[in-house]
Parts: C-alpha cells; sequence; structure tokens
C-alpha cells in the first residue's frame, strides 16, 4: 500500500480530484451551534444544482498492466472511516504520437465510458466516472473480487487449488468442474457454456447500444467468487459509428477480417468470443507461437475442419456444441449468428446446449460448482 506523502500516485489523483468547495475545520464549539451549522449546510445543499466533495483514493495493489496502461485496486475514502474498494485504469501517453492524439482517443474512451455507464448488465463491468489527473485520463470502475479465465486456466492455479482442497474435493471439482488439459486446465463443457452465455448476454447488451467490444480473450473475462462471469476492459471497445476512430485488437484473438484490415463488428467479437471458447474446453492456447498475420489467418480459416482433433472426446461427441463453435469461429462473418442474442438463444445456440445437458440428467448448477472452486483459491 502507497502511503507516502504527496509524491505518491493516491495524492496526485487525490490533489486532482479534490472539490472546489472548502470544508473550514471543526473547532470546538457548543453541540447545538455545530448541530445548527450542519442543519444549515444540509438546507443550503438542497438548494444546490450541484455538489462536490473531496475524493482520496488510496493504491492497495496493482491488478494488471498492458499496453494501454495499468490498472490498480484503491480504496476509496469516505466520510466516518468508510473505505470502498473500487479499480482505477490509468491510461498511458507512450503509445501515442503527441498529446492531441492522446487526448482524441481518450475522448472517444470517455463516450463509451458514459453509454456502457448506463447499460447496467449484470455481466458487464461497471463504470463509475471517467476523470482526468494533471492531463492523465483514469477510469474509476467497479472492482471485481474473482480471477480472469487466464488466471483460472494456469497451471499453477490448480497446483494452488490441489493444494488447498481435500481429496474429496479435488475428484469432485475434477467432475464437474475442471480437469488438467493438455498445456492448461480444461473446463467441462456445461461450466464452459455457462460462462460463453454470460459473455454472450454482456455482448448482446453492449451491440444494442452500437458499441464493440473488439478485445474478448481470456483475461478480459472476469469469473466472481460469486459464481458468475464479467466481461471487462472497454479500453479497446467503440461506437460502431466511429469506424473512424483508432482501434486496437489482439491479433489471436481478432477475427480474421480484423486481421484483413476490415471494420471490426460485432460479428468479430462473436468470433473472439469462440476462440476463448475452444481454448477453454480444449485446455490449450490457440494459435500459440504465430506471429505473421499470414500465419494467423491461415490457422484461423483451418479451425472449424479441426474441432475434433482439438477438442476432447465428451465435447467432440456433442454435435450441437461442436456446431455451435463452428458457428462462432466460421471465417466468414455472415455465416455466424445473427446477433450475440441469437448465439445464445437461437436454434443451434448455446442455449440449445445447455438443455441437451438439462434433458439428459447431465446439468448442474453451475455458479455454484464455479463458487465452490474459487472459494478454494486465496
Amino acid at each position: 500500500m502507497m502511503t507516502d506523502a504527496s509524491h505518491t500516485p493516491v495524492n496526485r489523483i487525490a490533489n486532482a480530484v479534490r472539490s472546489s468547495l472548502d470544508i473550514a475545520d471543526c473547532l470546538p464549539m457548543r453541540a447545538d451551534t455545530r448541530r445548527n451549522q450542519v442543519a444549515t449546510a444540509y438546507d443550503a445543499l438542497l438548494q444546490q444544482p450541484t455538489a462536490s466533495w473531496t475524493v482520496e483514493y488510496h493504491i492497495q495493489q496493482s491488478l494488471g498492466a498492458g499496453g494501454q496502461g495499468v490498472v490498480y485496486l484503491t480504496h476509496r475514502q469516505g466520510a466516518d472511516g468508510i473505505t470502498v474498494p473500487v479499480a482505477l485504469k490509468l491510461f498511458s501517453p507512450h503509445r501515442y504520437n503527441d498529446q492531441a492524439e492522446y487526448c482524441q482517443d481518450m475522448a472517444r474512451i470517455a463516450r463509451v465510458a458514459a453509454r456502457v455507464a448506463l447499460i447496467q448488465q449484470d455481466h458487464l463491468l461497471d463504470v463509475h466516472n471517467f476523470v482526468e489527473c494533471n492531463g492523465v485520463r483514469i477510469m474509476v470502475m467497479e472492482w471485481i473480487d474473482g480471477f480472469d479465465l487466464d488466471y483460472l486456466l494456469d497451471p499453477m492455479t490448480l497446483e494452488d487449488t490441489r493444494r488447498h482442497v481435500s481429496d474429496a474435493q479435488w475428484t469432485y471439482l475434477n467432475q464437474v468442474v475442471f480437469t488438467v488439459g493438455p498445456a492448461r486446465a480444461r473446463l467441462k463443457p456445461g461450466i464452459a457454456n455457462a460462462i460463453v452465455r454470460e459473455c454472450l448476454a454482456a455482448l448482446a447488451a453492449l451491440h444494442r447500444e452500437g458499441i464493440v467490444h473488439a478485445d474478448i480473450k481470456p483475461s478480459n473475462i472476469m469469473v466472481k467468487r460469486t459464481g458468475n462471469a464479467k466481461l471487462i476492459d472497454l479500453g479497446a471497445a467503440f461506437e460502431m459509428k466511429d469506424q473512424e476512430s483508432r482501434q486496437t485488437v489482439t491479433p489471436r484473438y481478432a477475427a480474421p477480417e480484423v486481421l484483413r484490415g476490415e471494420p471490426c463488428t460485432p460479428y468479430s467479437d462473436l468470433a473472439s468470443l469462440g476462440y476463448v471458447l475452444v481454448e477453454i474446453l480444449a485446455g490449450l492456447p490457440l494459435f500459440a507461437g504465430l506471429r505473421r498475420i499470414d500465419d494467423l489467418l491461415r490457422a484461423k480459416e483451418r479451425l472449424p475442419g479441426q474441432l475434433f482433433e482439438l477438442l476432447p472426446q465428451e465435447v467432440a461427441q456433442s454435435e450441437t456444441l461442436v456446431a455451435l463453435i463452428r458457428r462462432l469461429v466460421s471465417a466468414d462473418p455472415l455465416q455466424r449468428f445473427p446477433s450475440a442474442e441469437a448465439a445464445d438463444l437461437f436454434e443451434g445456440g448455446a442455449a440449445s446446449f445447455n438443455r441437451q445437458l438439462v434433458v439428459g440428467n447431465l446439468g448442474s448448477e453451475y455458479e455454484m460448482d464455479l463458487r465452490s472452486w474459487l472459494e478454494c483459491l486465496p
């Protein structure tokens, strides 16, 4: 925790968002005088069109860093000793040519953040504010108590799990939640499908508002300790009407048309989510080691025909699940589902596979099963 004086990021942020309303230190006075002062202040606030006050964020730890900047877990300090955990994403200016370019892209992110803040979809990250500190832009977001899929699939996470559970718990988790895969953890089909369905719900809400996420990947899908999934990181998201905006993608998870330089669309988000679904079912990273765009394109065009080789038998034998994956990862955007909502609810979508599990008495309380795993992790 950073607790030094005025030179820490905490105090720089706090000073930048400090309100213009100065509240004098309370001097010793009679109780009735203090009560009258508070009552007067209360009455005055009711008459004012705006209200402002001091806000301080105490940085606890870094939650992650990337090309766009750094995300911190912080405690927002309130009155009477209350602290509320929130996440702050500090956007780095270093990848931009100049300050004007940085400000232009930050304006795009601010527009998207304002739209997302109004959506309030359960599986989509909540945005609280977008602020400026000495020119640096900062997104204030909900803190999610959980783990991203990239962490959960890591072999080291399975080792941590094994150390913290009994033999009976380990057997149960291997039966209903995950197994050891060729390179990473492999989620059971019902669990993987449940996570994807919640991501589809988040994407459907975004797309209805004319926003493309543009960066779906395991590290941007959080699983809360409650067992619910959340789609995070809106730094690459943009409004569909704003195709001229600066667009950044992760090539391994970008749809083929995006790699060819075509616009990123809701269809592209579906392809990216499809790649994630294959990875968490197969227990190995797709397209690992491929750096050249041509190599990635060829690999993604061949993927639908290689599913039986990549997927474990219990997945490959489900025609419904394989057909769902094929349609998500089709190299032709028009062969994918027409929308995220359709990918979930239409015939052949993720809900169809879930119904098959229920009818076959293979369904489960997936959130509870995930919660039983995450409760074991430190």
